[in-house]
């Protein structure tokens, strides 16, 4: 049986080249979204107010609560 498995690096390259991304709908761009960090650990306020400023939504704030969790 053949695997179809895709490197890393073609991946890389796929995910850096705006033209093949324009190939994916709105639903398969949320999809890797939504799916791609690994965990819990990964969202962080920073991260989170770093895409919403990539993608100019000057509209939502980010609360970090995890002071009142102590």
């Amino acid at each position: 049986m053949i695997e179809n498995k895709i490197k890393r690096k073609d991946f890389m390259s796929f995910f850096r080249d705006d033209e093949q991304l324009n190939t994916l709908s709105n639903d398969d761009r949320i999809e890797v979204f939504s799916h791609i960090l690994s965990g819990s650990s990964d969202f962080t306020k920073e991260l989170l107010e770093k895409v919403l400023s990539d993608y100019s939504v000057s509209k939502l704030i980010i609360i970090d609560t995890s002071d009142d969790e102590e």
